[in-house]
């Protein structure tokens, strides 16, 4: 794989704090408002985000997380089952402003997986999606992000990596992974 660094890590940090800003406008004092990071990797993305709003605004604003695996459209033509993830709503969502969070959009289908899932928990009065990275043009579902980190115009086969900062990283980063030539798939001949 081919890496190319599309996001540096002071990058990162200006727009995780734009990100929250962006919903402070929005929500003020996040009284009805609640953030659902989607499992896997959106939680990191939601923890940042509550964070960084409780170092801004002094408040903790209810975070959860919502597992998605049994609600995936594809959850059962897979020939390795899928292993769910811990799911973390402990506050009713009926009646709330809800912000889904995930690291990267790419078809929607992990987003419409995630309306389904979270009705379980109640009826919300509104849901907005967050995502740092937009794979704009690779949409099967017509779903777009309300708040976007940044986005990036990428192939089918490339795929957006999101680092952070922690035993395996010493800096936040995106990448956007490219398969060397002998890595792709071959095209079938006629």
């Amino acid at each position: 794989m081919h890496k190319r660094l599309i996001v540096p890590h002071a990058l990162f940090q200006i727009m995780i704090r734009r990100l929250a800003h962006q919903l402070i406008e929005t929500h003020r004092d996040f009284s009805d408002s609640v953030i659902l990071g989607l499992q896997p990797r959106g939680i990191f993305v939601a923890d940042r985000l509550q964070q960084t709003l409780q170092e801004i605004l002094g408040i903790s604003v209810q975070t959860g997380y919502l597992d998605i695996t049994f609600h995936r459209d594809d959850f059962r033509r897979r020939a390795t089952p899928l292993a769910p993830n811990a799911t973390r709503v402990d506050f009713s969502l009926e009646g709330k402003r809800v912000i889904l969070v995930d690291d990267v959009l790419y078809t929607g289908r992990s987003v419409r997986a995630a309306l389904d899932a979270m009705i379980s928990y109640g009826r919300p009065a509104q849901v907005e999606l967050l995502v740092l990275i937009d794979r704009q043009y690779t949409r099967d579902l017509p779903i777009e992000a309300t708040y976007t980190g940044q986005r990036v115009d990428s192939l089918h086969s490339q795929r957006v990596e999101v680092t952070w900062q922690g035993p395996d990283s010493a800096e936040d980063v995106i990448w956007l992974l490219t398969p060397t030539p002998d890595q792709e798939e071959p095209h079938a001949t006629a």
